[in-house]
């Protein structure tokens, strides 16, 4: 039988690792931010890089975005395999 995983935070992605995120718990302004960087809900990401401090850096298309640990707690992702 499969195993039904639950969304996460960005901030607890391993690095190399690709996943969809499902969904933004962000007020407006950040969400707005996201949006307009092209981190939207149903985009594949790949995590780049994790700094000691929880900062993350991910790669979207041909773009390598840098977040800070407060803005990666906020995305909730999925695993690509469990999509």
């Amino acid at each position: 039988m499969s195993q039904i995983s639950r969304p996460y935070p960005l901030a607890l992605t391993s690095e190399g690792q690709r996943v969809k995120i499902v969904s933004l718990r962000a007020g407006r302004g950040l969400e707005r931010r996201l949006l307009s960087m092209g981190l939207t809900v149903g985009s594949v990401v790949e995590v780049i890089a994790r700094q000691p401090g929880g900062a993350i850096v991910v790669g979207y298309q041909d773009t390598r975005i840098a977040l800070g640990a407060g803005m990666a707690h906020k995305i909730a992702v999925m695993s690509c395999e469990d999509t």
